[in-house]
């Protein structure tokens, strides 16, 4: 007789699944980096000095449009993976804080 595939083995700890709130959160930070652009902003923003840089040079190192970068850095941004600080005439991006460790782990 087979296992039942919801069954936690014998002698095996027990895993937590994932709460629905937990879910939802993980599966809008996935669609939100699902995109080579946007792993390559990432990895970009972090290699940068002071991980930091504005969207224009971004677009520049991409050879991307300014709307086109703009537009993933948004969706990085809502997603809170991004802070965007304005200064002066010019965005800067940046990884989230709390974030930092969890896009380092990603990029390696």
């Amino acid at each position: 007789m087979a296992a039942s595939p919801l069954r936690e083995p014998e002698g095996e700890p027990s895993a937590a699944a994932l709460d629905r709130e937990t879910a939802e959160s993980l599966a809008r930070t996935l669609r939100a980096i699902a995109d080579p652009t946007r792993l390559q902003l990432l990895s970009l923003i972090r290699r940068s000095p002071n991980a930091e840089a504005t969207g224009g040079e971004l677009a520049d190192r991409l050879r991307l449009t300014q709307p086109t970068v703009s537009h993933h850095l948004r969706i990085m941004v809502d997603d809170g993976l991004l802070v965007r600080d304005q200064r002066g005439k010019h965005a800067w991006f940046s990884v989230a804080a709390e974030r930092a460790a969890e896009i380092d782990d990603l990029l390696r």
